[in-house]
């Protein structure tokens, strides 16, 4: 895609000042994927705004001239979401980055949306409170991009998603007009485009600040981890504990693979003979609630038999432990330097044929696949190995891709849990909604958006192959062959 207009360029430079906009090739490659490496597309330049207002005088510019723009947070997205497939530029909002307020009475606090997620959890502590989503690369990603996915995390079985604490945010219009949407107090006058914006990938504008929750920090936890010989009783404990009412903090699954990843890299002594291991995390007000919850917990998991559990006796140890489950997908690395990972959600009860149906597909493809997943939420994270620059590898890396997603389908399960559709997934977004509902969320982007400029042909099926701008595959495939209705 050819750089743009000089005159253009001018325009941006004036809004934002000339060193933060971006337009040699060597920097614009640097933006030409995100977390999914298998998309790729080179937009025709780079604008980094300080401040809202700044935001705001670029997407006038792009307004006037017909410009597409998508916002960029760190680049960990896993879905494409953050690529400009449709030319344009990218709005990279890693300047904004300041906690403007923690108010410990109302427990909020107001950021902007390149805060790093970890970071709002370091300067919420000395308070006594915290953000409790916590995706696995909370230590990286910013608030912008959890609030474009509507992202998990590991605690969100308990303490919901980022949609469940967001209180209030600043949106910059497709045409620059800037509004708040939401308030300080969940109370909402008026039509409520709150959950909308969340989740929306930025296609209905740019969020720049946000007031968020906070919550107080569980003075009593307990973290344990349960081995199992089987797979499928490991799965059939999982729904065992939701269904006698225990809600865990957090319930993560790990299966063999991993496991000996995860040894290798960090040296933590999970069982290696374990076909399957959960990580399980309680926590409560009182020690009396929490010894109440764990007692009625092992209960629960006793008549599964699990080979052997551990205890975090410390807070050390237990800090260890959700290192190595949020390191997992790094660990992979000591086997093959790329992944295509997927995040279907799909019942619970479910679980253990879809989990035996991945491994099918991993062999009949000859792939190395690891699953790490959000157990208690049936939030599948099968994380299929690849190398970039084996062309055969690649081509049965997709097919994998693509019968995975059909076998979460198939059980009434949903494309996404927290990573987004972007461009990787919105192909597939026929198979799950009918062309009315598309045609109604295809209305719902116009009425944001009529000129659609903010980011362009995602989340909704549309014509053009995103292959066209894959670069570094060239592969053509129904992944990356979109089709249905378009926006």
């Amino acid at each position: 895609m050819d750089v743009l207009e000089e005159a253009i360029l001018e325009q941006f430079r004036t809004a934002v000042g000339e060193r933060f906009v971006l337009s040699s090739p060597e920097e614009r490659l640097v933006y030409d994927c995100d977390g999914c490496v298998l998309l790729k597309a080179i937009p025709q330049a780079i604008v980094l705004p300080k401040t809202t207002e700044e935001v705001s005088a670029v997407v006038k510019i792009c307004h006037t001239h017909n410009i597409p723009f998508v916002a960029r947070g760190a680049g960990t997205g896993l879905s494409g979401g953050a690529l400009a497939t449709e030319g344009g530029i990218i709005i990279a909002l890693n300047r904004m980055d300041a906690i403007i307020e923690i108010d410990p009475v109302s427990r909020t606090a107001t950021v902007e949306v390149g805060v790093v997620n970890a970071w709002l959890n370091r300067e919420a502590r000395p308070y006594g409170l915290f953000y409790a989503p916590d995706p696995s690369s909370q230590s990286a990603c910013t608030l912008g991009g959890n609030i474009a996915e509507n992202a998990g995390g590991i605690h969100c079985l308990k303490y919901g998603v980022t949609v469940d604490h967001i209180l209030g945010l600043e949106l910059v219009l497709p045409d620059g007009d800037v509004l708040w949407v939401g308030s300080q107090t969940r109370r909402i006058d008026g039509l409520n485009f709150l959950g909308t914006i969340v989740g929306s990938e930025g296609t209905f504008g740019i969020v720049t600040r946000a007031v968020v929750q906070l919550l107080p920090i569980p003075v009593h936890i307990h973290t344990m981890l349960l081995a199992f010989d089987d797979t499928a009783a490991a799965c059939r404990c999982i729904s065992a504990i939701i269904q006698r009412g225990i809600i865990p903090a957090a319930l993560e699954f790990m299966d063999a693979f991993t496991v000996n990843a995860v040894n290798q890299a960090f040296s933590v002594g999970f069982p290696d003979s374990a076909e399957a291991v959960l990580l399980i995390e309680l926590d409560d007000k009182t020690s009396l609630g929490l010894e109440t919850s764990l007692e009625e917990l092992l209960s629960v998991v006793a008549p599964f038999k699990p080979s052997q559990t551990q205890h975090a006796k410390t807070e050390e140890e237990r800090v260890q432990l959700w290192k190595a489950r949020k390191g997992a997908v790094a660990a992979y690395g000591r086997y093959l330097p790329a992944f295509y990972l997927h995040d279907c959600v799909i019942p619970r009860r479910h679980l253990a044929t879809v989990l035996a149906q991945i491994i099918a597909i991993g062999q009949r493809h000859d792939v190395l696949i690891g699953n790490v997943f959000h157990a208690g939420d049936g939030n599948l994270h099968p994380n299929i190995l690849f190398d970039p620059d084996n062309q055969a590898m690649m081509t049965r890396v997709l097919k994998a891709g693509e019968e995975i997603l059909d076998a979460c389908l198939t059980v009434g399960g949903v494309l996404s849990g927290e990573h987004g559709i972007g461009i990787e997934k919105s192909a597939y977004m026929s198979r799950l909604f009918t062309p009315e509902d598309l045609a109604r969320m295809a209305g719902l982007k116009r009425l944001f958006d009529p000129k659609n400029l903010a980011n362009p042909e995602k989340i909704l099926p549309h014509r053009s192959s995103c292959g066209e701008n894959n670069t570094a595959t060239s592969i053509s495939h129904p992944l990356f062959t979109q089709h249905g209705a378009w926006i």
